[in-house]
């Protein structure tokens, strides 16, 4: 048995040991915390009125707990939140519904941690201000779900009937209407969400598919999120569904899958970001899905392409039909076969709203070509460069502390 499926049977044995009932789809409208031999606090029913979590205690999702429409979820600086294990249908995950807000407003030298059962990480460490996990490698991953935040902001969808303005969010069943995302409200607030740090989850809800570290689905500008850390997610670090949130100051961190993923017309912004040791694309940047069609702007990111044994698939991909401006970008440890392309391996030139600025790869000049799938470089492609994100925002992250973004 190897190291990853030992710790997940230890965070299943440890899930069971709580001798807690849990749903993963409950419509109770009180938190009901129930504490475990552990000294945790297990939250198994979802949350509908004004709530608390107070950083002398670590809660434990005991399923996938909802913050329903009207209700506000604040959690204080240095709170610990772990998910019990689970997947499929038990997958647990912090899902804010539309109409909920999240005031999860860490701080640099005291950040809201969202982990594992399994990590045995206390609030004396963080308050002592080591953020690292004392037993988890930075690598382990889906050992629970995620947090899933959905709006009411436009996205770009549609089904055999032609345009909706409201689907589902990947990963919850259909059953929970909860899980629905989009409107027309484009400044639509969901919260504040402020030094974060999400590690070790993106289990597998089914055929193949994980719960991204961060989801965010129609989420609105009026919404505040700045300084988020994923580390060891199984799936995709941040991915967009729509919406018009900004983003700034993000490190992912181990991924499975993809480190930026956007899908659906979302129309914001990511400012300030480093992307290492992901296993997918580096960035994956899909177009609208509806006749809706927004753009966005991905700027000031830094990306290891290797690191660490970790090799990410490509460098920039995109659809033909992609909407996005990317400025400011430093890709280095790049390896051959690693290609700026676009989906299906059709000439870049195909993606006509597809628009970069300042993007610098770390390889010779001759060799550049080779690093875009059709051998034409772009214009405001060029090789060499130097880091472009601006780490002193992320030295409060896991990722610093380890010196995981030394050399960026």
């Amino acid at each position: 048995m190897n190291t990853i499926n030992k710790i997940r049977n230890a965070a299943l044995i440890f899930a069971m040991g709580a001798l807690v009932l849990t749903s993963c789809d409950k419509d109770d409208d009180d938190e009901q915390p129930t504490p475990t031999p552990s000294g945790n606090t297990v939250i198994n029913t979802n949350i509908s009125a004004n709530t608390t979590w107070t950083s002398d205690k670590v809660y434990q999702l005991g399923g996938r707990i909802t913050v329903l429409n009207g209700a506000t979820l604040t959690i204080e600086p240095g709170t610990i939140i772990k998910g019990e294990a689970g997947n499929g249908p038990n997958a647990t995950a912090l899902l804010i519904a539309r109409g909920g807000k999240l005031m999860a407003q860490g701080e640099p030298d005291a950040p809201i941690i969202f982990t594992s059962v399994a990590d045995e990480i206390t609030p004396a460490q963080v308050a002592s201000g080591n953020f690292a996990s004392p037993n988890l490698s930075a690598d382990v991953s889906g050992l629970w779900g995620g947090v899933i935040v959905l709006g009411k902001s436009a996205i770009s969808a549609s089904n055999d009937n032609g345009d909706v303005s409201e689907v589902q969010i990947e990963g919850i069943p259909t059953s929970d209407s909860n899980g629905l995302y989009g409107g027309n409200d484009n400044a639509d607030n969901s919260g504040v969400i402020e030094y974060i740090s999400i590690r070790h989850g993106g289990t597998n809800i089914g055929n193949g598919n994980e719960i991204n570290g961060l989801t965010l689905g129609g989420v609105g500008s009026s919404t505040v999120i700045n300084n988020i850390e994923i580390v060891g997610n199984q799936d995709d670090g941040v991915e967009w569904f729509g919406g018009s949130v900004n983003v700034n100051n993000v490190v992912v961190w181990n991924c499975g899958d993809d480190g930026i993923d956007t899908d659906q017309s979302w129309s914001g912004t990511l400012d300030n970001f480093v992307v290492l040791g992901v296993t997918g694309h580096a960035f994956e940047l899909d177009g609208p899905e509806g006749s809706f069609a927004a753009g966005h702007t991905i700027r000031n990111g830094s990306v290891k392409m290797t690191f660490d044994g970790r090799t990410t698939e490509d460098i920039i991909n995109v659809d033909d039909n992609s909407i996005v401006n990317l400025e400011n970008i430093f890709f280095t440890g790049i390896v051959d076969g690693q290609q700026i392309s676009e989906d299906d391996d059709l000439p870049l030139a195909q993606a006509p709203d597809v628009t970069f600025s300042n993007i610098y790869l770390d390889v010779s000049p001759e060799t550049l070509g080779s690093y875009v799938n059709d051998a034409v470089v772009p214009a405001g492609v060029s090789a060499g460069g130097s880091p472009q994100a601006d780490i002193t925002t992320l030295q409060w992250t896991w990722a610093a502390q380890a010196g995981a973004l030394s050399g960026l």
